[in-house]
């Protein structure tokens, strides 16, 4: 695959992600969340202030076929700002994106979801 068609599957990935977060709180707006530039450092979606109050998790995107999971979630945590938990989103052709996060970070928030029944 061409540079140019891997990067472009990333940033499709990164816009999803974005789109979700804008679509899980609509309080939000494109100036809070914002999907970052292909090669530039740090997280991969760019949020305001009030969004890691909403949203308290630094997104690292890997829309590949082959995810090396643990290097990816280091590069997550290498990535990740004071505050913020974070999340590392995977993909690849043909399977819906993925979530990989820290489990007791998962499992100490679980009893605070709004789990619908």
């Amino acid at each position: 695959m061409k540079a140019q068609s891997a990067k472009a599957k990333g940033r499709r990935l990164q816009q999803w992600c974005r789109d979700q977060i804008l679509e899980s709180f609509p309080s939000l707006t494109e100036a809070d969340v914002a999907s970052t530039s292909m090669g530039a450092g740090g997280m991969d979606v760019m949020l305001s202030t009030i969004a890691r109050k909403l949203f308290p998790f630094a997104v690292e995107c890997k829309n590949t076929e082959r995810v090396k999971v643990w290097e990816s979630f280091d590069q997550a945590e290498a990535n990740t700002p004071e505050g913020l938990q974070p999340l590392l989103v995977i993909k690849r052709n043909g399977s819906a994106p993925l979530v990989v996060m820290d489990a007791e970070f998962f499992f100490e928030q679980s009893p605070k979801l709004k789990w619908e029944q």
